[in-house]
C-alpha cells in the first residue's frame, strides 16, 4: 500500500499534464487507438474464421471422406461425359467397399428435389435423400423423436422417413411428428423419427456444396430408388454421393488418395466427381489462416509502431517545454529516478487510455465488419489482453528515452532555461 501511495504524485501530475493539453494528448493517443483497434478487429476476424472453419469441419466429420458427383448441366455435357465415364454408380460403391482398407462405415446417397410436398412447406421445399441406416453413425446424427430406419426398412423399401428439425417444423409444426405422414411427389411416407438440430454450412468449400441438413427428408436408399423418379434423371448419375467413415487409426487423407485413384481409373479421368477430406481441408485452412493472421497482425503492428513513435515525439517536446520545471524539481531534492518515473508514467498513461479507447474502437469495428461484409467475427478475451498489453508495452518502451533525457538535464542549466 505504501508503494502504491508513492506513485500517486506521479499519477496525479501525469494526468494533470494530459488534461492541460487535451487536444495534443488526444492526437498523440490516436496512433494507439487505431493500432489497438486494428489488432482487436484483426484478431476477431481470425477467431471468427477459425470458429466457422471448425464448425464446418465438425459438420462434415473429421474422420469422413465425402464423394460428390459433378452433375451435368445439359444433355450435351452429359453425352460428352458418358462417352468417357458411366458416372458415379453402385459399381463404384462396391469397388471402394471391397478394395479400400480402414473403412468403418460407408453409404451411397441419392438426392431428389421434390416438385411438391404435403403438407406444404412454409419455407424452402425440403430435400429428399436416400441413404443406408449407417448414415446416422457416419454423420454422428442424433434422433430426438422416434427412431432411425434400420436394415429391414431398407430391404423392403418401406415407405418411411426421418425428418430434419427444420423440415419437421415447416411441414408438421412443433407437435410430435412420429406416426404422421408427408407426401413427397406422389408417394406417402410415414415419419418414424426426427433428428436433433445440426450445425449447417453457409457456403461451398472445395467444390462441395453444403446444404441445410436440418431441411431434409431422409429415407431408406431402396425406398428412394424404387418409389421415386427424378424428372431430370437423364442428367443424373446413378447415385450422387458416397459417405465414408474411416477407423480412428486410419489416415483419412491417404485413404482418400486411394479412393481417388480407384475412381479416376474407373471413370477414365473424366473429372465427374469430387473427393472431399475434411481433415485435409482443416490442415489447409489452418495454414492459410496462419498466413492471413501474420499479415494482419503485421499491418496492425505498424499502426502501433507509428503510435509509439508519436508518443516518443510528443514526450520529447514535453521535456523541452518543462525543462525549467525539471530543474526546480531537481533543485529541491528530486532524484533522477523520480524524473524518469514522472515522464514514464505520462507515456504509459497515454498508452493505457489510448489502449482502452482502442479496445472499444476495435470491438465496434469488428461488429461493423461482420455486418457489412457478412464475416463471422469473435472478440475474445485473449485478443483484448494481447492488444492492451502490447499498447502498454509500447508506451513503456517509447517513453524510456524521453524520460531518461529529462533525468539527465543539469539542474542549474534547466533552471536558467527560458
Amino acid at each position: 500500500m505504501a508503494n502504491l501511495a508513492g506513485y500517486l504524485p506521479e499519477l496525479y501530475m501525469g494526468l494533470s499534464s494530459l488534461l492541460v493539453h487535451k487536444l495534443r494528448s488526444l492526437l498523440t493517443m490516436l496512433g494507439m487507438i487505431f493500432g489497438v483497434g486494428a489488432v482487436v478487429a484483426m484478431l476477431s476476424i481470425t477467431a471468427g474464421a477459425q470458429k466457422e472453419m471448425m464448425s464446418y469441419i465438425d459438420l462434415l466429420g473429421v474422420n469422413n471422406i465425402i464423394i460428390e458427383a459433378k452433375e451435368a448441366v445439359d444433355r450435351t455435357e452429359l453425352q460428352q461425359r458418358r462417352a468417357i465415364s458411366p458416372g458415379l454408380s453402385f459399381r463404384d460403391f462396391r469397388a471402394i467397399s471391397e478394395n479400400v482398407a480402414g473403412i468403418e462405415e460407408l453409404t451411397p446417397r441419392k438426392r431428389f428435389k421434390p416438385t411438391k410436398v404435403l403438407p406444404k412447406s412454409a419455407l424452402e421445399t425440403p430435400l429428399l435423400i436416400g441413404v443406408l441406416p449407417n448414415f446416422l453413425k457416419i454423420n454422428s446424427l442424433r434422433v430426438v423423436e422416434g427412431r432411425f430406419f434400420d436394415g429391414a426398412d431398407n430391404t423392403r423399401s418401406a415407405p418411411v422417413c426421418v425428418l430434419g428439425e427444420t423440415a419437421k417444423v415447416n411441414l408438421l409444426g412443433y407437435n410430435n411428428a412420429v406416426g404422421k405422414y408427408v407426401k413427397v411427389n406422389d408417394s406417402w411416407l410415414q415419419v418414424i423419427g426426427v433428428l436433433a438440430e445440426q450445425a449447417t454450412g453457409d457456403a461451398e468449400m472445395e467444390g462441395l456444396e453444403v446444404t441445410n441438413r436440418n431441411n431434409q427428408i431422409i429415407a431408406p436408399l431402396n425406398t428412394v430408388m424404387r418409389r421415386f423418379e427424378d424428372t431430370n434423371s437423364y442428367l443424373k448419375d446413378e447415385i450422387d454421393g458416397i459417405f465414408i467413415k474411416v477407423t480412428p487409426k486410419t489416415d483419412s487423407v491417404d485413404t482418400a488418395n486411394v479412393v481417388s485413384a480407384i475412381l479416376t481409373a474407373t471413370h477414365k479421368d473424366a473429372g465427374d466427381f469430387v473427393v472431399t477430406v475434411p481433415a485435409g481441408l482443416l490442415e489447409q485452412r489452418r495454414r492459410t489462416q496462419f498466413i492471413f493472421s501474420v499479415v494482419m497482425i503485421c499491418i496492425a503492428g505498424i499502426s502501433l509502431l507509428v503510435g509509439g513513435i508519436g508518443i516518443m515525439n510528443i514526450m520529447l517536446a514535453t521535456v523541452l517545454e518543462r525543462t525549467r520545471e525539471i530543474g526546480i524539481r531537481r533543485a529541491i531534492g528530486a532524484r533522477q529516478a523520480d524524473i524518469v518515473r514522472q515522464f514514464l508514467t505520462e507515456a504509459v498513461m497515454i498508452s493505457i487510455i489510448g489502449g482502452l479507447i482502442g479496445i472499444l474502437f476495435g470491438f465496434t469495428l469488428s461488429r461493423v465488419i461482420a455486418a457489412a461484409a457478412g464475416w463471422s467475427t469473435v472478440v475474445t478475451t485473449s485478443s483484448i489482453a494481447v492488444a492492451f498489453g502490447v499498447s502498454c508495452g509500447i508506451g513503456l518502451l517509447f517513453g524510456i528515452y524521453p524520460a531518461v533525457q529529462a533525468a539527465r538535464l543539469d539542474p542549474i542549466e534547466a533552471i536558467r532555461y527560458e
